[in-house]
């Protein structure tokens, strides 16, 4: 038989079946919300879709978004620098 006492043995037991549980729990919730994420995923392109089959630019609107993410400053400052670009290659 082993040195190590039986009752170590059961408790060294226990708390690896704890851990394996909570790593378990982990996981699953992770693998949960990747589902979801998914399904919002789904929404959105069935959103897009709505809006083109009705008419409108989606790539136009996907550039509104992302523009309405950022703060107007970093916008306004991004904007001059292209503009000053397209002046210097006598594109505007």
């Amino acid at each position: 038989m082993s040195d190590i006492p039986e009752s170590a043995v059961s408790a060294a037991d226990a708390t690896y079946r704890v851990t394996a549980d909570e790593l378990r729990q982990f996981i699953e919730r992770f693998e949960r919300l990747d589902i979801e994420k998914k399904d919002l995923a789904d929404q959105q392109k069935e959103v897009m879709a709505e809006a083109k089959a009705r008419g409108y630019d989606v790539k136009v609107m996907r550039k509104i978004i992302s523009l309405r993410k950022r703060d107007r400053d970093d916008i306004a400052e991004e904007e001059a620098i292209l503009e000053m670009y397209k002046e210097a290659l006598g594109m505007s």
